[in-house]
């Protein structure tokens, strides 16, 4: 068989190279259009929980945020590996499910397990599940560089015109901004004057509260025309947070310039320490 094959290729030699040319052909077309991947994702079915409870102690988010919501996740159809961290004022929970389990369906189980949980944690808790990601799913990073440009005016810039626009482009799960300053209205209280006012930490809070948001009230009918009644209360500058009244006295109303310091602030950064192998936030 194989002499009859050399005899061919030997009496046919035209047919032979111009079947090879093809070959060649069809292989350098081949290897233009086949998708490499550096890191294959190997990884299997997982979703994963991110909860953030402001002000909490590992110790607390263990025990109030990441033990209830373990407890509740128990007995999914599934599910093969469920673990956690626990990182100050961050809980973080993943849990893997049989290769083969359809991402959408393991995500509604968890969330409706999730929902159930929620009802008995603090008020301030938030968070929920993360974006259909995988552990290699970081592909690229980048960074916002500019002469004269704060690092508040790159975060901003970051946060609201090109995360939103990356968003957008096929295959992008999510883009994670890091660093810079977090444009925020910071509210200094003055202890003194709220204390000779008679005012608690409690009502300045709650006064401010109500007073960022916007009401319907109802509608007016002219004839065929209707029109809307509304209230505008939403906070757009430091100006409408220092009007806003806290209480009132004899008639005086007390706002929140008289109380305490409002100013433009940024939210508070994080970073990391490592010791002994493990990584703290702080």
């Amino acid at each position: 068989m194989l002499s009859k094959l050399v005899e061919f290729a030997l009496t046919q030699r035209l047919l032979v190279s111009v079947l090879t040319l093809l070959l060649i052909g069809a292989g350098i077309t081949a290897f233009r259009d086949l998708p490499i991947d550096a890191f294959p994702d190997v990884s299997s079915t997982q979703v994963k929980l991110i909860m953030k409870a402001p002000g909490m102690t590992p110790e607390e988010v263990e025990a109030r945020i990441v033990t209830p919501i373990e407890l509740e996740m128990l007995g999914i159809p599934n599910q093969r590996v469920m673990r956690s961290i626990s990182k100050y004022a961050i809980a973080d929970i993943t849990i893997d499910f049989i290769d083969g389990t359809d991402i959408y369906w393991a995500r509604q189980q968890v969330a409706e397990r999730l929902n159930n949980a929620l009802r008995d944690m603090p008020a301030n808790i938030g968070g929920g599940l993360a974006p259909i990601t995988t552990p290699l799913g970081e592909m690229f990073m980048f960074t916002v560089e500019g002469e004269g440009v704060s690092l508040e005016q790159r975060r901003t810039l970051l946060d609201w015109t090109i995360r939103p626009a990356l968003r957008t482009l096929s295959g992008v799960a999510d883009v994670n901004s890091l660093g810079g300053l977090a444009r925020s209205f910071e509210i200094v209280p003055d202890h003194t004057a709220l204390a000779a006012r008679g005012i608690s930490f409690a009502m300045l809070q709650q006064a401010i509260q109500a007073n960022n948001r916007n009401d319907g009230a109802g509608r007016i009918n002219d004839g065929d025309e209707a029109l809307l009644v509304r209230a505008e209360g939403s906070i757009k500058s430091l100006q409408d947070v220092r009007n806003i009244v806290v209480s009132s006295t004899a008639g005086s109303p007390i706002r929140v310039s008289d109380v305490a310091e409002v100013r433009i602030g940024s939210l508070t950064r994080y970073g990391v320490v490592t010791k002994d192998g493990q990584g703290e936030a702080v």
